[in-house]
């Protein structure tokens, strides 16, 4: 039989215990250690768009569980009227930053506009924003500053991407007419979208919108001038009223160019743009750094790194177009 000095049994002991808090962290009997909850804001539109679900992927990647360490606070403007847009974006920023959230995440430029004027304090990660230092809601790529970080996209070579492919496929274009957001980012979008036509020789009517209201008179004025495609910038506000100006192109056999795919998918021509999927995706690395104690000022903007573009043939038929073979192998995604 072993016996032990009373030495023996005490280390013994101690080294058990040592176990039991290295181990489970608690002793038997005693309640877990509540996990941390974080709680993150998301201010978007159109709930059912591909890219929130890669923006939840994101975040499982890091670790993150909706209803075990995450709760996240859904908040979708475009519930509203589309009249009502901006004021429901304004609104709903305010109450992410009233309940409050670690961390709003906001699914472009109009998104990121209202958080921002929403706080200074409640830091603000971007999806998509158009372009984030021409529109002033960061300072720099480099150096954010402030409290707002994430993704921004690079339109100026969107714009012209865009226009280059129309072009080769309607090599006698000569005028197109801008369908834009009547905001500062809209501002931007035209400017550039100016340059490109220009660079190409194409005349360019710009068309702002404030509201719903505003489009039907905006495609009035651009039957009346003649165009010959219709641009529609990838504002909330516009894509929200695809339907009607992609109808409205249809009747009068013009093509439509965007940049959002969603366009697309209800008769336009032709969508060349950033990936939104993959910068929601990436969106989630923001978010897992602020919520460990970085800073936004200290996370410098990132530009997009996968693009799309894709083709509607069945409406190229329609309009009677021929897509030129080395305008076709650029496609991402064809819609039959």
């Amino acid at each position: 039989m072993t016996t032990y000095t009373r030495r023996q049994v005490v280390q013994g002991a101690g080294t058990v215990g040592l176990g039991l808090l290295a181990g489970c962290g608690r002793w038997p009997g005693q309640t877990p250690a509540p996990t941390k909850v974080y709680r993150v804001g998301y201010l978007g539109t159109d709930p059912t768009a591909p890219e929130h679900e890669a923006f939840r992927e994101g975040l499982q990647e890091y670790g993150y569980v909706e209803g075990q360490n995450l709760a996240v606070e859904y908040r979708w403007a475009d519930r509203a009227a589309p009249s009502e847009l901006r004021s429901a974006s304004a609104r709903f920023a305010a109450e992410l930053v009233a309940l409050p959230v670690d961390v709003i995440v906001a699914g472009g430029s109009g998104a990121g506009r209202a958080a921002r004027e929403a706080t200074s304090v409640v830091p603000i990660v971007l999806t998509r924003a158009a372009d984030a230092v021409a529109t002033g809601l960061v300072a720099s790529l480099a150096r954010p500053g402030a409290n707002v970080t994430g993704l921004s996209s690079i339109t100026p070579l969107l714009n012209a991407k865009n226009l280059e492919l129309l072009h080769a496929m309607v090599p006698q274009l000569s005028r197109i007419a801008l369908i834009r957001v009547d905001d500062p980012a809209g501002v931007v979008f035209e400017e550039e979208a100016r340059a490109a036509a220009q660079a190409l020789g194409i005349d360019l009517l710009a068309l702002a919108v404030r509201n719903a209201d505003d489009v039907e008179a905006v495609l009035n004025g651009a039957v009346q001038w003649h165009t010959e495609a219709l641009w529609a910038d990838g504002s909330a506000l516009v894509v929200s009223m695809r339907a009607r100006i992609v109808a409205v192109a249809a009747q009068h056999g013009v093509p439509v160019v965007a940049q959002p795919r969603a366009f697309v998918e209800v008769g336009g021509l032709m969508a060349y743009g950033a990936s939104r999927i993959s910068m929601a995706r990436r969106a989630a690395y923001y978010v897992d750094r602020i919520l460990k104690g970085t800073k936004p000022a200290d996370l410098p903007v990132e530009q997009p790194r996968e693009f799309d573009f894709v083709l509607n043939l069945k409406t190229a038929r329609a309009l009677g177009l021929t897509i030129p073979q080395h305008v076709l192998l650029q496609a991402t995604e064809v819609i039959q």
